[in-house]
This record gives C-alpha cells, structure tokens and sequence, in this order.
C-alpha cells in the first residue's frame, strides 16, 4: 500500500513538473479531454433534466388514470387525423353508465376546458383558461391548495359561482396572489367567488393541466358561461389501487361500446389515452438523443486519446536516462508502467475537471435560459471521472510498455 502511494505521488510530482515545463502543450493535449467532458456531460446533464422534467409533467396526469377523448395522444409520423376528425366528443351523460359500469374504476370525473377574459374593477386578464370539473376531478388529480379551500360537493351540485384560482392568474390580476382570496371578480358577464388560490407549481414543458395559469369552476356553473361540445371535452377514470392500466382500459373500451352503440365491426370512435402512451414514445426520442450523445463522446475520446499518447511518447523520449537510471538501482518494470499509466491518468482526469468546471457553470446559463433546473446528476460526475482514468489508462498504455521494457544501459546512454 505504501509503495502503491509512493508511486502515485511521483507520478503526480512528474506529471505537475510536466504541466509548469511545457504549458502549452500539455493545454493542448488536454484540449481534447477538456473538450470531450464539455460535450458529453453537457448534452447528458441537459438530456437527463429535460427528460426527468417532462416525465414529472406527464406523472401530473396521473399514473393509472385514462383519458375518455375524441383525440388518442401522439401526433407525431402518420397520424391519421382525418380519420379522427367525425368522432363524437365525450358527453357529460356518458360519465354516469361509466361510473356505474366499470367495476375497476376508483373516481370518474368530467371536464371540458376554454378561455375567457377575467375582470377585477379596472383589472383585466385576457384568454385565461378555464377548466369546468365535476366533483369526483380533485380525487383523480390532485390540486395542492396555497390558500382558502377547493370545492365542496355542495356547490359542485348547487352549480355556485366560485372558482378557484391559479397562483400566476391570481398574482397577475391582484398583484399578489393571497389578495384574490374572497374577491368577487367577473367571467363571461357573470360574478365568480375566488374560494381558493392554487399553490404555485412551476413551469412546465409540456403544458398538462398548468394549473398556475388556470381556474377551476364547477361544471354547473361553467356551463353557462362555455359551450361544453365545442370545449374538447374528456372523461378521467381513475383506476382502483394495483389495478394494471391496460385492465382498466380494456372494461373501459367495452362500456364505451356499449354507451356509443357500436356494433363487433365498428371501430371505435373514442380514444382511451394514459401516460404510459406519452412515456413509451418519450423513451424512445430520448434513447436517440442519448445515443447521439454517445457517438459524440466516442469521437471526442478518440481526439483526446490520441493528445494524451502524444504527450506521454515525447515524455517517455525526454526521460529516458531516468528510467534507466531508476532500472539500473532495482525499479521493475511494473513500477514503471505503473508511474506512466498514473501520470497519464492523472493528466486526463484534469483535462476532465476543466470540462466539469465548465459544464457546472453552464448549468446556470441553461437553468435560466429553458426555465427548468439543469444539474449533473452524480451518476454522470462520477462517469465522466471514471471514463476520463480509463481514456488516461488507454492513452498512455503504449507508453508506458516502452518505458518499462527499456535496456538500462541503453537508457542511461541516451541523450
């Protein structure tokens, strides 16, 4: 153990006497290190914090929660919308014979959405979504309330004029957000009751609910200030605990059938949509990107291996009389290999902090720039140092064999 430091602290000793000694060009022999880590942590750490934002965005929508829509997600490639274009929306009379029909449905709720201008005396927010929801909506998604209360079922029933408010919706038309609480404020020419401010959320990439910048009435009441048919309205069911989605689904697509009278040869005419429809293609667009990422990485290591090397044969060419000066009093020849891989690693695994560096404060810029948070998850720290001792290892391995096969009088002789 004691020898295996020795080693390494000389080796770290030549390689810092390497880098005063000859500035420039171990800078650019390292370049393509530095330049290799930039590259791929940069393209990674923003990938990964892309993807880890999206997946927690369509997470919002619910795990084993359907979708009853005229629309089924994706249109990406050959989607056929033309063929969709004649479906019938969801009605709110189908919501009735699904939730007495579906024995693996836990909560069914229904929705259709729009928008308005929303006025406060002199105030005015213009094209403000809405959302008008039944009671059952806040058991299948989640709204986290910042101040005063969601909807009761009485006044889901009585159709009463409240709303609860998005915390950017409430900042922008008061302000401050906590001042909207118990204001009465007008939508469409009729007078709303602001019963509770929804706690911020945040930005989010694929829009989903946005509930910062919407309002929630009650489906009663948004009736009379929205056409419901012409609002994409959609049903959510919400699937009982460990219930498979896919089961749920498939007693879903029978009652539907059945609710739109659709004989065995009749294609469906609504869509069932849930996450996993949303994640299996993001997986997919991901994994390319990663895989470009890594053709990326291969090329920049490969420009970096082959600095390293060149550093490391005009180093081995510069010592020569001390390798065998250092062969001629007892050093073996695993000593030496050893020495030259270490300083060979060493050397890599700076030109990998460098990038690091650069990286990390990159992150700031992004962060600011995409509005969502860009990190370098420790997974891909401790892969760019792992990768950067393996390209020092590799880089210098030619090297190092020389050195340590070398004649020691032959290696004391030379100038």
């Amino acid at each position: 153990m004691r020898k295996t430091f020795e080693i390494f602290y000389n080796s770290l000793q030549f390689a810092v006497q390497e880098l005063q000694k000859n500035k420039l060009r171990t800078f650019l022999s390292l370049l393509g290190i530095t330049f290799g880590i930039f590259c791929i942590i940069s393209v990674m750490a923003t990938v990964s914090s892309l993807e880890r934002n999206v997946r927690n965005s369509f997470k919002s929508f619910g795990n084993n929660t359907v979708y009853i829509q005229k629309w089924p997600w994706g249109g990406g490639g050959e989607y056929p919308w033309w063929k969709y274009m004649g479906r019938p929306v969801p009605r709110y009379r189908e919501m009735a014979p699904v939730k007495d029909k579906v024995t693996l449905a836990a909560h069914v709720a229904y929705t259709f959405a729009s928008t308005a201008s929303i006025d406060y005396d002199d105030e005015s927010l213009t094209g403000v979504r809405w959302f008008g929801v039944t009671d059952e909506f806040e058991r299948i998604q989640p709204v986290e309330m910042g101040q005063g209360r969601f909807i009761t079922p009485a006044e889901f029933s009585n159709g009463s004029s409240v709303m609860v408010m998005g915390y950017v919706v409430a900042e922008k038309l008061f302000d401050k957000a906590d001042n909207a609480l118990g204001k009465w404020v007008t939508i469409k020419g009729k007078k709303a009751l602001v019963i509770g401010i929804v706690k911020k959320q945040g930005q989010s990439l694929i829009g989903g609910w946005d509930f910062d910048n919407s309002i929630l009435l009650p489906y009663l009441f948004a009736g009379q200030i929205g056409d419901e048919l012409n609002s994409d309205p959609f049903i959510l069911v919400k699937g009982r605990e460990n219930i498979p989605v896919e089961d749920l689904k498939n007693e879903l697509r029978g009652v539907m059938r059945g609710v739109r009278r659709l004989s065995p040869k009749q294609e469906d005419n609504f869509a069932l949509n849930d996450v996993n429809t949303g994640t299996a293609q993001l997986s997919s667009i991901f994994n390319g990107i990663t895989i470009g990422g890594i053709a990326i990485t291969i090329l920049s290591f490969i420009v970096g291996i082959f600095g390293v090397a060149n550093i490391m044969f005009v180093t081995v060419r510069e010592r020569t009389s001390i390798i065998g000066l250092k062969k001629a009093i007892g050093a073996k020849q695993r000593t030496i290999l050893s020495e030259f891989l270490m300083e060979s690693a060493f050397l890599c695994v700076l030109g990998g902090v460098i990038g690091l560096l650069l990286v990390f404060l990159l992150t700031f810029f992004l962060t600011a720039v995409l509005k969502f948070e860009v990190a370098i998850s420790w997974g891909l720290f401790l892969g760019a140092v792992f990768t950067c001792i393996i390209t020092g290892i590799l880089a210098g391995l030619i090297p190092a064999f020389i050195a340590a096969r070398m004649d020691p009088v032959v290696a004391i002789r030379s100038k």
